[in-house]
């Protein structure tokens, strides 16, 4: 794809995360016979240990010259999230409703039904959602627009990269 800048290097990384992720499941099977340790153990050991190791440091390597490199398009982002009509936001406003006691099930309906709208009709979903009568006296003006604030989805963001770059 060559819209796509440095498709190779995360395609590399993403494959090797999977032979890194199968490797684990030779360890996760010599646990069954901890207490019985024998050559089938060790033999498989002695390749995916350090496989998995080199693969690894490689990879992050990889990862790391691959954020350096990193080209970001805040405006692009946020036009992308906008032509949704706010449905990003619908799993959040089920989680609010089931925490004001609404079943599952109900809030899903209740939530669906006016995403549903949005994909058919177009409209700004949490317009929608403030009109609708069920949603509406379950939750308040100010807690659905808590849903829909993107500041809440961004809000340990700076917690994450200080504990991953520190």
């Amino acid at each position: 794809m060559p819209h796509k800048r440095n498709p190779i290097l995360s395609e590399r990384i993403c494959g090797m995360a999977r032979t890194v992720r199968a490797n684990s499941i030779v360890g996760l099977e010599n646990i069954a016979l901890w207490h019985e340790r024998d050559i089938s153990h060790s033999s498989a050991e002695r390749i995916v240990l350090p496989d998995s190791s080199a693969t690894l440091d490689y990879m992050l390597a990889k990862a790391a010259s691959l954020l350096d490199m990193l080209v970001v398009y805040p405006d692009n982002m946020v036009k992308n999230i906008e032509l949704t009509g706010g449905l990003v936001f619908s799993g959040q406003l089920l989680l609010a409703l089931t925490k004001q006691g609404v079943s599952r099930e109900d809030a899903y309906v209740w939530t669906q039904r006016n995403a549903m709208k949005v994909w058919d009709e177009g409209g700004e979903y949490e317009d929608l959602v403030k009109k609708d009568a069920d949603i509406s006296s379950t939750l308040s003006a100010e807690e659905i627009t808590r849903v829909f604030d993107i500041n809440y989805y961004l809000r340990n963001v700076d917690k994450v990269f200080e504990r991953t770059f520190d």
